[in-house]
């Protein structure tokens, strides 16, 4: 009898314990828009400065020939686009050829063999910066494709501005269930995990900074005085690095601008994609801090698994209050949920997902680390990544 007595204190205790990590998580979603700001439409731009757009791709034939034509539909006068063909073993290579043949702003360069030290992407950005003439350097992924306004928006808010870097929250194309039930969550915990918006845009304040490496654009001279991508040749996630470089380094500016009505991006077709993308840079994208690692593994289970299981055992069990204090605590993620997806354009229905999306991202995360620290790695575009600075090879 003592130990049924003492087996549901344990239980209501943790059905307590998800209520206050829901009010938690409410309370820091309710901060996250501070300092929103949108780039606002400029469909064309006197006296823009020179612009080369860099495109590193590899085995992209799903998506290159989209990416490119929008970029190659600009409004701008002068600017390139370069495409870094990163030893592609799929059509990629000859989708540029044809789309070289029509318009000569198109250079493609034949990527060279990844060096010792070298992780792929930042190499392949790397020989498209050496081939570029640009006064300002647009850094973009091959899943991207960008409205033919966009690049004279982006110019035109970093000279209102005053930055020296731009980079934007992109749209997110979702296609397969496993885009739709899981990339929401993730992407939103990303975001309330840097900071609100006018923390990652202070520049006074170095400990919040990210930058997303679908979209970034900096000034030329920006770029060299922090290395360039020398700089960060051994970085998974080079995005982020950069932007906590930038910020560090503190003579220069970084704005983060919702820019969802410019560039849509479709990051994974499938949950298997997304699994593998994610695993390859959640760990480097938390500093490889275990203690936070694994409380964010936790909380993510006390918003979605733990009180998935509470509710369930509390209805079985002829516990109403345990069960509704868990089925709250569920609604309370998926309102959060609505609530951020409200400024994002994706659509809000998609917030019932979020307990899905909390358990699959806390999954990814705990993979992510094991995966890292054992040195297992993940496959991606045929290349093998540890998850450690410098190890990666072709």
């Amino acid at each position: 009898m003592a130990d049924d007595s003492l087996s549901e204190t344990a239980l209501d205790a943790l059905a307590h314990l998800c209520a206050l990590a829901g009010v938690a998580y409410a309370l820091r979603a309710s901060t996250a828009a501070q300092g929103w700001n949108e780039v606002p439409a400029v469909f064309s731009l006197d006296g823009a400065p020179s612009l080369s757009i860099v495109v590193p791709a590899r085995n992209e034939e799903r998506s290159i020939e989209r990416c490119v034509r929008s970029l190659l539909a600009q409004t701008l006068h002068d600017y390139e686009v370069i495409v870094v063909d990163d030893r592609s073993e799929d059509r990629t290579g000859s989708i540029l050829a044809g789309l070289a043949r029509e318009d000569p702003r198109l250079r493609v360069i034949d990527g060279a063999p990844l060096p010792d030290g070298w992780v792929g992407k930042p190499w392949a950005l790397a020989q498209g910066v050496r081939a570029a003439r640009g006064a300002w350097l647009l850094f973009t992924d091959a899943d991207s494709w960008h409205a033919p306004h966009a690049c004279s928006s982006a110019l035109a808010f970093v000279r209102a501005r005053g930055a020296d870097a731009l980079t934007i929250w992109t749209h997110q194309e979702l296609g397969s269930w496993g885009e739709r039930a899981v990339l929401p969550a993730v992407l939103g915990l990303v975001m309330l995990g840097s900071g609100t918006m006018a923390q990652i845009n202070d520049p006074a304040d170095p400990d919040h900074a990210i930058a997303n490496g679908q979209y970034v654009l900096v000034a030329r001279a920006a770029h060299e005085a922090l290395g360039g991508f020398d700089a960060l040749r051994g970085e998974i996630v080079e995005d982020i690095a950069f932007a906590r470089r930038l910020k560090a380094d503190g003579r220069f500016r970084l704005v983060l601008a919702d820019g969802a009505h410019l560039v849509r991006v479709r990051m994974y077709t499938s949950l298997r994609e997304l699994w593998d993308g994610f695993t390859k840079n959640m760990y480097l994208g938390a500093g490889g801090d275990l203690l936070k690692l694994g409380g964010a593994a936790l909380f993510l289970a006390l918003l979605s698994t733990v009180p998935a299981v509470l509710a369930i055992e509390g209805i079985a069990r002829k516990r109403p209050l345990r069960a509704l204090e868990a089925l709250l605590c569920l609604a309370n993620g998926i309102s959060v949920e609505a609530h951020g997806l409200r400024k994002t354009g994706i659509p809000r229905r998609l917030a019932w997902y979020a307990p899905i999306g909390y358990a699959v991202c806390g999954a990814i995360l705990v993979n992510s680390t094991l995966r890292t620290i054992t040195g297992r790695g993940v496959e991606w575009r045929g290349r093998r990544y540890t998850g450690r600075a410098g190890a990666e090879r072709p």
